[in-house]
């Protein structure tokens, strides 16, 4: 098809587009290499086809709330896919007609008539995403309008040259596309009935060129783009985090220098693929507690200016020159917004490439906290009265069990055969709300048979919203202090109402275990085989049982999940089979349910810290529970109880009954 000065000048074209792509890919993959190691090559062979099911069935892009348009970039991803083999046969056709992937009999026919269905496709989508971005403007999609039009125009352009190409294509070699629809069509409105008078045959050859050259100006430009998710996203989930979002790893206080992320260097090389991978389509940021309800903080935002952050820092980073490197906080982000974010996993849960964001926050909280003593004056009494008396609020430790010594709750001291320890946590131990739901599960755990203990003043804090709001040293040793308690009882199993207590005491202790040399080895292992129950398991188990009947209640009621049970720890259907265990009573599922709940605004630490911009989480939430008319609410969380009656409260709206589940179920007890 092309001469042989043509072929040259294509050779060179080609060379020019492959420096131009991978010189910026060569320099993403340094600054990737160039990050913090991180363990996640792990049965790598199921983590390929995990990826492989997500990307080729398009699950990516279907798994969150953005239906409609998730559906049309399937569409668009396998029209481009079709789109990209074109390419490469258009390449080979070039150097010799010979050459050709689909042949030149009856598979080149038919792919002709494919081609011209994902040709639609192709344009459609991309009239419907720049529709969407620059008409109808959700804040989502406010970033890179320039990079966002460049793409819109290259794939706008990449197929109306293939149509352009077919037009000709269809009188100068017809027997080629004779299934193709469009190419004929598009023949007779360029050309009209003269077609005979045009020289059709240069046309043909000035049309392959015009498409070619626009194609490889669209590849030289990807990787300059947020369209270089299309290789940077199936990449990032490859190497996806197995761990709950919220889900931190520990510190070696002993040997590390620098503790958290201070700057761009602290950065895992996972951080950093994050930072490349983004598509900036914004589901993070619509899902953001805190940024619905008015706060600075958007976890797209960290996203998109860690990745401008890293590549402006490329020289620093290569010469390794940390020193001059400027701080995360307020580089990618400001100190306020780090102190917003509520843990509650909403933005990882949706992201189409499975970005981590909170790993990065809490990361900032920890350098903020551990190497600056930088943090909100509100939490130097919360974090002195975690020092002192083990509990947020300061009271004195003795009193711990105070609200057991009326309901007769055994000690573990004084019963250590018991079965069961049953760790109040501090809200169960100190706040009124939280003792309520403790003396309703001391009554379920009674009516069962169960055998169980407390720890009381032996007890201490979990140490979970310590660790969410960055002091890791603090976290470390109240964790200490409870598992050596374990140890000393030859604790076995463990219930808990609190979900961060389950998360806590379930995934975060163990992984501590390995911090502790002193600790015999015999030791941790009887620690690491503790199991930790959920209250919504543990009672699910009794009620199969038979251990638990209950009495017929004929009523509506609605279901607030928590965050770190259910986003966090997938625990959706187990509340849900705990309410319809009581007959009679029907469930009215809010409109942000199940692993789409949003968040009560405790979590992330939150609980003990001042809400002084924006409007307040919990009172979104209760906007939504009291739009059911459902006056009987269950929550699963001491803490999700609180935020509810609060926003309630605040609405004006004290006529409604909240309930935690377990006081739900004991007041049902046959």
């Amino acid at each position: 098809m092309l001469s042989f000065i043509e072929k040259l000048i294509f050779a060179l074209l080609i060379l020019i587009t492959l420096i131009a792509f991978f010189y910026p890919v060569l320099k993403k993959y340094l600054i990737i290499r160039l990050g913090q190691p991180l363990a996640r090559t792990d049965r790598f062979g199921a983590r390929l086809l995990r990826m492989l099911s997500r990307v080729l069935l398009q699950r990516c892009s279907l798994r969150n709330e953005r239906l409609a348009t998730g559906f049309i970039h399937a569409g668009f991803f396998y029209a481009a896919l079709t789109f990209d083999l074109m390419t490469v046969n258009h390449t080979l056709e070039g150097f010799s007609n010979h050459l050709s992937l689909f042949g030149h009999g009856s598979t080149r026919t038919a792919i002709s008539f494919l081609i011209d269905l994902m040709a639609i496709i192709v344009l459609i989508a991309t009239l419907y995403f720049a529709l969407r971005r620059f008409i109808l403007r959700p804040q989502s999609l406010k970033t890179t309008p320039l990079d966002s039009a460049l793409i819109y125009f290259f794939l706008l352009a990449t197929t109306l040259s293939y149509l352009f190409f077919e037009a000709c294509a269809a009188s100068a070699r017809p027997d080629e596309i004779r299934f193709s629809f469009l190419g004929p069509v598009f023949n007779r409105f360029l050309f009209g009935k003269d077609v005979e008078a045009l020289n059709i045959a240069r046309l043909y050859h000035v049309s392959w060129w015009l498409h070619i050259i626009i194609v490889y100006a669209f590849i030289a430009y990807v990787p300059h783009s947020k369209y270089f998710h299309m290789f940077a996203g199936p990449i990032n989930l490859i190497f996806h985090r197995k761990e709950s979002p919220g889900e931190i790893s520990p510190l070696d206080l002993e040997k590390q220098e620098v503790f958290g992320l201070e700057k761009v260097s602290d950065l895992t090389w996972k951080d950093c693929l994050d930072a490349f991978a983004c598509i900036e389509c914004g589901r993070c940021q619509d899902v953001c507690p805190a940024f619905i309800s008015g706060r600075p903080l958007s976890p797209k935002m960290i996203i998109f200016n860690l990745e401008k952050h890293l590549l402006a820092s490329f020289p620093l980073l290569k010469s390794r020159e940390r020193d001059k490197l400027p701080g995360l906080v307020p580089a990618i982000i400001k100190p306020e917004e780090i102190w917003t974010c509520t843990s509650c996993g909403a933005c990882m849960h949706v992201c189409p490439v499975e970005i981590e964001h909170l790993p990065k926050i809490f990361g900032l909280r920890q350098s903020k906290v551990l190497m600056e003593s930088d943090f909100p004056p509100e939490l130097s009494s919360f974090f002195r009265n975690l020092e002192t008396n083990a509990n947020p609020w300061g009271i004195g430790f003795a009193r711990r069990a105070e609200w057991a010594e009326k309901e007769k709750v055994p000690l573990l001291a004084t019963n250590p055969e018991a079965e069961i320890l049953l760790f109040t946590g501090c809200s169960g131990a100190f706040d009124e709300s939280g003792q309520a739901i403790a003396r309703a599960i001391v009554r379920l755990l009674r009516q069962a048979g169960v055998n169980f203990a407390i720890l009381g003043e032996e007890e201490k804090c979990c140490g979970d919203a310590a660790r969410r709001l960055g002091n890791e040293y603090l976290f470390q040793i109240l964790a200490r202090q409870n598992l050596e308690i374990f140890s000393q009882y030859k604790v076995k199993k463990i219930l808990t109402f609190c979900p961060h207590g389950y998360h806590t005491l379930k995934y975060e202790y163990p992984k501590l275990l390995r911090l502790f040399p002193d600790i015999p080895d015999r030791e941790k292992e009887l620690l690491a085989r503790i199991e930790v129950f959920s209250h919504l398991e543990f009672f699910q188990e009794l009620i199969r049982q038979g251990r638990l009947k209950f009495k017929s209640r004929e009523m509506k009621v609605t279901l607030h999940d928590s965050c770190y049970y259910g986003r966090h720890h997938g625990l959706i259907k187990e509340p849900r089979k705990l309410i319809h265990s009581i007959p009679g009573v029907s469930l009215v599922e809010l409109k942000n349910c199940q692993e789409h709940s949003f968040c009560c605004g405790a979590g992330g630490g939150l609980m003990w810290t001042e809400e002084k911009l924006g409007e307040r989480i919990n009172r979104l939430r209760t906007k939504e529970i009291i739009s059911t008319q459902v006056k009987t609410i269950i929550a699963t969380c001491p803490f999700c109880l609180t935020m509810i009656r609060d926003g309630l409260k605040d609405s004006g709206q004290e006529d409604y009954s909240v309930f935690e589940i377990t006081q739900f179920l004991a007041d049902s007890l046959a």
